[in-house]
Order: C-alpha cells, then structure tokens, then sequence
C-alpha cells in the first residue's frame, strides 16, 4: 500500500487527472513508495524463471536486455542480473526516466524498493542505458535478446497492443525473449474482480468527459487476448510456472509468466 513517503491524495488526483506521460513525470518522485512498483517478489521469481531459459553455463545467460516501459527502473535491476552486454530501458516519460537513471544508470549500484538497498554492481555488469521513447514505435531492430515488461500492458488500448509487440518483436534478435508476468483472472463475484471492475468503469466515464485521456484499464488485457497478440506479431508463445507463486483460494496459481520467442 502507500507508505508515508508516498503520494497525497491530492497529488494522486492531479496525476489521474493528466495524461499518461504528464501523469507519470508527475508521480515519477514517490513511485517507488507506492503499489504501483511491482513487487520485489514478482521482479525475483522472474528474474529466477528467465534463469533458467537463458544460455547453459552462462553466468548471465543472455546477452542485450531491454526493459519496455521501464519507469523508474525496477526491470532494469532484474536484467543486469541476466544480460552480459548491455540493458537498455525505454519509456516516453522523462521524470521516470530521470528517477531510473538516479537508481540504475550507468552500470552503477541500484536503490531497492523504497531506498532499500541493492547489490553494487561488479565488475563485468553490463552497461545501462536509457532512452525516451513511445513503446508503439520502438527505435531498434534485432538488437536485443531478451525483452521484459512489468505493469504496463494496461496503458495500451487493445488496438495499440499490436504495434507494440510488433517494435517488440523487431527489436528482438531471432531466438530472443519477450516476457512478462500476468496475472490470474479474479473470481468473478470477488471483492478483487468488483474492485478492478468499478476502476475501469471509472476510468471510462473519466476519459469520456475529460480530456486528455488517460489510458489505464486492468481488464483489457486477458492472457487469451494478448496471447493472441503476440502471435500475431510472430511470437510462438507460453505460459511459464514460476515457482513461489502466490495461490489462490482453489490451488491455482495467482499469477505466471508469459514467455514469448522470436523464431
């Protein structure tokens, strides 16, 4: 939840109230100290699951990673820990950017969650790098082996997921990796399923009658949608297990994460 470092409620209904990338410079100080950074648990388990896709016997086991909307850094921390060569993070917000290359620019020692504090970086790290960019017009071609996301497929309306995954898939040198945690569907009927429903139907009336729009909705990215996204883009794709993760109340799994390929 929000810590008192956090952002007011106030501060939180300017950002609502502008757009995507003004809202996010906005914020961009107290991110880290809200429960809009995915959790270091969800950025450890990842960062173990692409461990084990990446080359035997490799120390790093990729070799140029690139984090699409990387806000303030967070996969970033876990692609230093996989990629040799270079980890490249691009968002069109500048005041994330600034807030992730305080933390993890230049190869240099990472702040943690809320100031906590990280591993420095050794030598042999590879080298970090940011720039500003619109996810839905990637400036790279077969560049990188290994791209990841966190939290960010909702700001993309379902029209504009193929143009993002399109830049993905193109950034991507073949054999490369595309991979993103997702998240089990609420029960319907759950206190979480009505939470995310009534959010997005805020949302819509929000856009409808304020300008400019902000794009943020948790229900329009099911796995069946953006799987077929993916596929679409080229990607052969798969939904990976992640070992330590959350149940919910049946067994089953409260979140996996999705692993796509370039052939």
């Amino acid at each position: 939840m929000f810590t008192p470092e956090g952002p007011t409620l106030r501060e939180l209904t300017v950002q609502a109230l502008s757009s995507v990338e003004r809202g996010y410079d906005l914020l961009a100080p107290k991110f880290d100290h809200t429960p809009f950074r995915t959790p270091d648990r969800i950025l450890d388990a990842t960062a173990e699951a692409l461990r084990g896709l990446g080359k035997a016997g490799d120390r790093f086991g990729f070799g140029a990673g690139l984090d699409v909307c990387c806000g303030t850094g967070a996969g970033v921390s876990v692609l230093r820990e996989l990629c040799r060569s270079k980890v490249v993070g691009v968002d069109f917000s500048a005041g994330m950017l600034a807030r992730a290359r305080a933390g993890y620019g230049d190869g240099g020692a990472p702040a943690g969650h809320a100031g906590e504090a990280r591993p420095a970086a050794t030598t042999g790290d590879p080298a970090i790098d940011y720039v500003r960019a619109d996810a839905r017009a990637l400036p790279f071609a077969a560049a990188f082996d290994l791209a990841v996301t966190f939290g960010a497929l909702g700001h993309f309306l379902p029209g504009e997921r193929a143009a993002l995954f399109r830049g993905v898939h193109r950034a991507l040198r073949p054999g490369g990796i595309f991979a993103f945690p997702v998240a089990a569907p609420p029960h319907p009927g759950s206190a979480l399923y009505w939470t995310l429903l009534g959010f997005d139907a805020v949302m819509r009336v929000r856009n409808l009658v304020w300008r400019p729009p902000f794009v943020m909705y948790y229900r329009t990215s099911s796995l069946r949608a953006v799987g077929a996204d993916l596929a679409e883009a080229g990607f052969a794709v798969e939904l990976v297990p992640v070992r330590g993760a959350a149940r919910r109340a049946d067994g089953s799994p409260g979140w996996g994460l999705v692993v796509a390929r370039r052939p």
